[in-house]
């Protein structure tokens, strides 16, 4: 998987981001400065996660000096800050930055995120070590996170429910299979709770609005029912 460089003053959420990285597969080293950092080989990194308000150098600084150098220009940057006004968003974004997550860090956000990045700016070999359990449709990558019951499009939270996300894994898991809507009542809903065919539809249709351009990957088999679909 990828090598990760986190440079971070807080060592608490280091150790934290530091460990379930690794979970994943990940090799990760952590600077405590952006000085520290610079005296690293940077350019040996997959990504980079850099948090903006460091004592010294800030995070903005140090992005910047990555960009003006030719060995570290591309290298993907993902700032993790406190900061989470959308001029400092913005900032952070014309400092150099791929994307911007604002602490406190949801690890299973952090991770969908990662893999968004890495799929969007790592090289071939890399992406193709990435996991199954994402598919990138029109140019979105739809992550699910079975551990934490949440989906994520580029790495963004869809906040579903948890009907929706247990209907999205349901067909996500097994596509392109059709589930008539019987077949997703027994496997998404209570045995002991009444649930109509419209039912099925109502959530179906909130799950593709929080989908967004991601919605048409969910077809409509009319006299069937609903499958997951990418092409």
């Amino acid at each position: 998987m990828a090598r990760i460089l986190i440079v971070e003053d807080e060592a608490d959420l280091c150790e934290i981001m530091q460990f379930n990285l690794e979970q994943e597969g990940h090799k990760v080293d952590v600077a405590y400065s952006a000085e520290a950092a610079l005296k690293m080989d940077i350019s040996s990194y997959d990504l980079l996660l850099l948090d903006v308000m460091l004592g010294g150098i800030s995070g903005f600084h140090l992005a910047s000096l990555l960009r003006e150098d030719p060995a570290t220009a591309h290298l993907p940057i993902i700032f993790t800050t406190a900061l989470g006004e959308s001029s400092d968003i913005v900032r952070g974004l014309e400092a150099g930055g791929d994307d911007y997550i604002c602490k406190p860090v949801s690890i299973a956000e952090l991770k969908a995120r990662i893999r968004a990045v890495l799929r969007r700016c790592a090289p071939q070999s890399l992406k193709e070590e990435l996991d199954d359990n994402e598919v990138i449709y029109m140019g979105v990558a739809l992550t699910i996170d079975a551990e934490q019951k949440a989906a994520f499009a580029d790495g963004r939270d869809l906040k579903l429910t948890k009907l929706e996300f247990e209907v999205l894994q349901l067909l996500f898991s097994n596509s392109p299979k059709v589930f008539s809507r019987e077949q997703i009542i027994s496997a998404v809903w209570p045995s002991d709770v009444i649930v109509t065919d419209r039912t099925v539809d109502v959530n179906i249709t909130r799950l593709r609005r929080k989908l967004g351009p991601l919605s048409s990957c969910i077809k409509t088999r009319i006299g069937y029912g609903y499958s997951f679909e990418t092409e």
